[in-house]
């Protein structure tokens, strides 16, 4: 059996599943103190410990990813108080010395649909969530884009859409997009959550302005097989074809990129995709140390 987390910022998901990437069992609890929600993950996992292999784990960032660093398994500067600078890695393998992989939870969803998702067959896959928060995954010939640290592509600049006077709910840049873009933004601007806005509401024309520049920006820079728009703001039915038809203007002729339909797509996985990039990863980290 493989544990997977899906550490997030709202919501813990934790699961068992097997080698197959089944998920045989999940429960999920509100994010709250380092203290009151490692202990729920500890016991969700003491009851599996005697076959338990593995553990994969996609968290909430930003997080330190290298391995030779003293703070390596760390949440670091994150805009949730109590979890700055918390060893997260350091406090399971207190209680499971087991194989544990680590990266940010949009890497892990990205993983998901790589392996199991809209991913498969492809070796080039950027994968954002655009819910609390916006973040973005990318893998480039089978591996994590990352260097000094990893990618942090939801606080890209964007350009306000003209009818858009919002001045950005990021506390660090403002209009980045997840700013302009995330929940939060959308709830801050127009005093009701994305969920709650008609699927003809002349707001997704500006949501979808916003995402179908991050589009852009992506293709440019990294020229993926297949970007993946996930998270609970892409739930509304409308909003993608708005991004890819968008999109497609932004673009203008300059260059090729696949068919659109299977270019810009939602998660194959639905919400599924993370905790399965976590097993995963963990079946991946047990491989590897065997």
């Amino acid at each position: 059996m493989i544990g997977a987390i899906e550490a997030g910022g709202t919501k813990f998901v934790c699961a068992i599943g097997s080698s197959q990437l089944e998920i045989m069992h999940r429960e999920s609890f509100k994010t709250t103190t380092p203290l009151e929600t490692m202990s729920k993950v500890i016991d969700f996992f003491k009851a599996y410990q005697e076959e338990l292999e593995g553990i994969g784990v996609g968290s909430f960032g930003p997080i330190d990813i290298h391995h030779e660093s003293p703070t390596y398994g760390f949440i670091t500067s994150t805009p949730k108080i109590s979890w700055q600078n918390f060893d997260f890695i350091g406090t399971l393998k207190k209680h499971f010395q087991i194989p544990i992989a680590w990266t940010t939870d949009v890497n892990a969803a990205c993983f998901g649909e790589y392996v199991k998702g809209h991913g498969e067959g492809f070796d080039n896959l950027v994968y954002y969530t655009i819910g609390t928060g916006i973040g973005g995954g990318a893998i480039q010939e089978g591996r994590f884009i990352s260097g000094y640290s990893h990618p942090e592509m939801g606080h890209m600049l964007v350009n306000k859409h003209p009818e858009d006077n919002y001045e950005g709910a990021c506390p660090f840049h403002g209009n980045c997009l997840e700013g302009m873009a995330a929940g939060p933004a959308i709830e801050k601007r127009l005093g009701k959550s994305g969920q709650s806005l008609k699927g003809n509401d002349p707001f997704w024309e500006i949501e979808a302005e916003y995402l179908a520049q991050c589009v852009y920006n992506t293709t440019l820079i990294l020229s993926p097989d297949c970007i993946i728009l996930g998270g609970g703001v892409m739930k509304q039915p409308l909003l993608l074809e708005l991004v890819q038809s968008k999109f497609k203007s932004l673009m203008s002729g300059y260059i090729k990129y696949p068919q659109i339909d299977q270019y810009i797509r939602t998660p194959k996985l639905g919400d599924n995709a993370g905790i399965i990039g976590c097993l995963a990863l963990a079946r991946e980290e047990i491989l590897h140390i065997h």
